[in-house]
């Protein structure tokens, strides 16, 4: 008899750890992946996963498939660009970062005792990360850092698209979408945002395949 209250016991206890590991894992599986004109935005949440993934494929030289296994096995599209980010300002291994994160830290008690120079984190993410900023804003910070050093797209249109609550994913799609087009990328956005065209619309018109995205992303960052 104690044998089996101590099993059950056990299975009690486990159980809250087997939800919040499953929460923490985000699955990113896409029935629909391709432009439909009968329905323009079905395959959209794609085109905006695909298309973020690829620019932080391109951007920091890792292998597509590594990052969607990472999201699918827990770890969120913010705390990854700010860990490769770091890596690549600190020469500390993502994965170090990653795990020092995971280990219940916020940024602010992974980063601040690592002691780095305002001028290498640069102002703002310095000061945000100092004052306990959310992973969220963190990455937004890391986002636009990349965007506007590799000119994709300028100060004043970054700040327009966020004022618009732009997304990092929205971000990102509408500079790729502007550096094909020639479009101004927060007119792009708008016309998502009011329904009258879709991102796959705008990709299909633009003749940019999913497939090549990170090969796009490749040529702009250089």
């Amino acid at each position: 008899m104690p044998v089996i209250i101590t099993l059950i016991l056990s299975t009690l206890l486990l159980l809250p750890l087997s939800a919040q590991a499953a929460t923490a894992i985000t699955c990113h599986c896409f029935t629909d992946r391709s432009y439909d004109p009968s329905r323009p935005a079905l395959a959209d949440p794609y085109f905006l996963a695909t298309t973020q993934n690829s620019f932080f494929a391109a951007y920091f030289n890792v292998d597509k498939k590594t990052i969607v296994m990472k999201k699918q096995t827990g770890s969120s599209a913010d705390d990854l660009w700010i860990a490769y980010w770091m890596a690549l300002k600190t020469g500390s291994a993502a994965e170090v970062l990653l795990s020092m994160r995971d280990n219940n830290k916020s940024w602010k008690e992974v980063v601040v005792p690592l002691r780095l120079p305002v001028k290498l984190l640069g102002k703002r993410f310095a000061a945000e990360v100092s004052s306990r900023a959310s992973e969220g804003r963190l990455a937004q910070i890391v986002v636009d850092d990349v965007l506007t050093r590799h000119r994709l797209l300028g100060a004043p249109e970054l700040a327009a698209l966020r004022k618009d609550l732009a997304s990092n994913q929205e971000v990102i799609i509408s500079a790729l979408i502007a550096a094909s087009t020639r479009q101004p990328a927060i007119q792009i956005y708008r016309d998502v945002k009011k329904g009258t065209r879709s991102w796959g619309a705008f990709l299909g018109e633009a003749k940019i395949q999913p497939s090549l995205m990170q090969s796009a992303f490749s040529t702009l960052l250089k």
